[in-house]
């Protein structure tokens, strides 16, 4: 790499390397024209840009210019002081992004299950705030059904015909019911239903030991247990809590060249998940 590539800047004390297509990437931009001693807040001292503005906040504005990106931690805060740097630097399309904080901030995701044992059947319903949660959930679960006689439906695999998947019940978008265990039907036949919950990949008919992989993946996806309680109706149904701070969406900036643009970047906002 020459040179004329590589370009030092000094942020408030703090100093940046990087390259000078990384500066470019939004043309009219004052980072821009500052490669061609186009702009007299950007003073060239020792070879290196010397900027008096924030430092701390500038490393956001550079992982903009490096990924087209926006990407804050959880706990960022100070949307208006970035949005005006980014004013400062002219990326008015980060800065329309700042504005509309609430498309960045992570938001708090509520979930529930609840389970009823009721002889040899467990039944399971989970409630959740955030429908791509329930519906990622949803995707790692999977019933098995298979039918064997009385003698011996104990045994971990009873039956010799293979076992098949069922669909989950999803009375709405916000949560799922299913059940495992062992129902009995005519002549003397048991319909068992089997759970496996990925990326685990046993088949489970035991209903606690259903809700004991169940809770594990939750607390492993970043859920943290906050409350438990048992309802006693007709039937006794335990609840258990969880709640996670979920990141937001990652907003990504796109930048076109268009023919007669005389270079000018062109921008407009897309969203892509970046996790559960």
């Amino acid at each position: 790499m020459s040179s004329r590539e590589v370009v030092v800047l000094s942020v408030g004390g703090v100093r940046f390397v990087t390259r000078a297509s990384t500066l470019q990437q939004f043309p009219e931009s004052r980072l821009a024209r500052m490669l061609n001693d186009d702009d007299r807040e950007f003073k060239l001292v020792n070879g290196e840009f010397f900027v008096d503005r924030d430092g701390a906040l500038f490393s956001y504005i550079m992982d903009f210019l490096r990924t087209l990106q926006v990407s804050l931690p959880t706990d960022f805060s100070d949307y208006q002081r970035l949005q005006r740097e980014a004013e400062f630097y002219g990326l008015y399309p980060l800065a329309d992004l700042l504005s509309q904080e609430h498309l960045l901030k992570p938001r708090l995701e509520i979930l529930e299950v609840r389970f009823s044992l009721q002889e040899m059947q467990t039944f399971f319903r989970i409630f959740g705030s955030c429908s791509t949660t329930i519906e990622a959930l949803a995707e790692q679960i999977t019933v098995f059904t298979g039918q064997q006689s009385g003698q011996g439906w104990n045994s971990p695999f009873p039956s010799q015909k293979p076992l098949v998947p069922l669909p989950l019940e999803r009375p709405s978008h916000h949560d799922m019911v299913f059940l495992c265990g062992i129902e009995h039907s005519a002549d003397d036949q048991f319909v068992a239903r089997y759970v496996s919950i990925q990326p685990d990949n046993r088949k489970l008919i035991n209903g606690t030991n259903v809700l004991g992989l169940l809770l594990d993946t939750l607390l492993k996806d970043g859920f943290r247990l906050i409350s438990t309680r048992t309802v006693v109706g007709e039937e006794k149904v335990e609840c258990y809590t969880f709640e996670r701070m979920k990141r937001a969406a990652g907003l990504t900036i796109t930048v076109n060249q268009t023919p007669g643009s005389s270079g000018v970047a062109q921008a407009r906002r897309s969203q892509v998940q970046k996790g559960k």
